[in-house]
This record gives C-alpha cells, structure tokens and sequence, in this order.
C-alpha cells in the first residue's frame, strides 16, 4: 500500500481527490486530510507518508512555503495546481510530479504508476530547481534539467545537450563528451520543458541546441551538423524557420 496525505484549503477539492484515489486508485491509502499547510507540516511529521498530494494555492502557508519547511523531502510530493504553462514547464524541469486541476482519473492513475514503478524520493535539488523557475519567471532555459533514466534523475546542465531523438515512446538525449542517456519521455515532452531561445524542434525527431550547431548544409534537403558531427535532418516546413533564427552575413 501507498500511504499518502491529501492537503488542499478548499473542502470539495479535498473530498474530490479523496474519492478519484479510493475510485481508481485502490492500492493508496489516505492517512490523513488536510486543508491547511499548518495542518500538512503536523500531519506529514506524525504519518511519514509515502506520498503526499499537494495544493499550491492556500492562504498563510502555501504549498511551496510548506515544503520549504522541510530540509530533506523524505517523500514523494504530487502537486495539484491549476498554474499556466509556463509553471508547467518549470515543474517538467525539475521533475516533479504534477496533476492539473480539474484532475483528470487516468492522469492520477499514470502518476500512482510512476510512483509505484520507481519509488523515487524526491530530493531538495529537484525543489529547488522548481523553485527557482517559479520566483524568477524568463524565457531563458535554466541552466539544468532533472531527466528519468532508468536507475533514477540524472541532473544535466542543459548546455551540455547537443540534441534530442525520438525513439519510439522514448527519447534519446545526446550530450557533451559523448554521453547519451535514454529516458521514458516521449520527444514531445522534452521539446515542452526545454523549447525556447536555446532549444528548436527541427524535426519530428529532433530537437536541437542551437548552441550546439555546426554546419547547415543545403544540399539533399538540407541537414544538419552539430558539433559531435551528427547530421541531423531538418523538416521542409521548419527550414525557412530555422534560418530565420540566425542573422546572415
């Protein structure tokens, strides 16, 4: 069994995440209801829990200052929250576990699955790379990423990766000193948390660093050379695009 803690301020929220979990989620057993982060610290310290389903947005302590409280996180943390896209982005960086309101049954399903598979506990690193995408909002790429590999998070300096490459429901990323690591992301979800100034989508399998470029060569279609020497193609409908990025001598 998973033991887990809910903790939102508002009553329906609650009863709602409640009733998804003993639903379609009969392996979780709730230990204790919170609706406050006051009422969350006490209730996280007595339990020890597996795993703890969070509200951002609460009055006097929220999810976050809740959290902070605590010098190592011991458990895993699923955060509920009806933020924009870009706090999405910030949560896909670090890591973390996330659930839009209004819940979606599978999307909790997939999230007990992946807590049930990996048992990972999230670390104070991965808060605070969250942390720092949600205080100081940018367009700009932090400067690492938290990828799930098979034996756990692998934190990265995103100007260490080259490119990204579909592999079927998986993705390779390809980086500096010839490392490569797979992970159980599909390319469309890398592309979501690291597209921007740095990262450009030059292909349906093919996400690149444009620091990381080598060499446009036209022929052939046109394709791509990075600095490992990869070629990496370049879709017909993105070229005119892409080129559009660089100022022309």
């Amino acid at each position: 069994m998973i033991r887990a803690i809910l903790v939102d301020d508002e009553k329906n929220a609650l009863e709602m995440m409640e009733w998804l979990l003993k639903t379609y989620c009969p392996q979780v057993e709730i230990v204790a209801m919170c609706n406050s982060g006051e009422m969350g610290l006490e209730a996280i310290q007595r339990h020890q829990p597996d795993v703890v389903f969070l509200d951002i947005e609460m009055p006097k302590m929220n999810g976050f200052d809740m959290l902070e409280k605590f010098d190592r996180l011991n458990f895993e943390v699923v955060f509920c929250t009806a933020y924009d896209q870009f706090a999405i982005r910030a949560f896909k960086y670090s890591a973390l576990n996330y659930l839009l309101k209004p819940v979606d049954p599978e999307d909790l399903k997939s999230t007990i699955q992946r807590i049930e598979e990996k048992k990972q506990i999230p670390t104070r690193q991965q808060f605070e790379m969250l942390m720092q995408q949600i205080r100081q909002p940018s367009k700009a790429t932090p400067q690492r990423i938290a990828l799930t590999a098979a034996d756990g998070l692998v934190f990265v300096p995103t100007a260490d990766i080259i490119y990204c490459e579909a592999e079927s429901n998986y993705t390779n990323v390809i980086l500096t000193a010839g490392r490569k690591i797979l992970i159980s992301k599909v390319l469309k979800e890398i592309d979501e948390a690291l597209s921007g100034p740095d990262f450009y989508r030059v292909h349906s399998s093919f996400l690149i660093n444009i620091s990381h470029i080598k060499k446009f060569v036209r022929g052939d279609g046109g394709y791509i050379i990075m600095d490992n020497d990869a070629t990496v193609s370049i879709s017909r409908n993105r070229k005119q695009e892409f080129m559009e990025l660089f100022s022309k001598f």
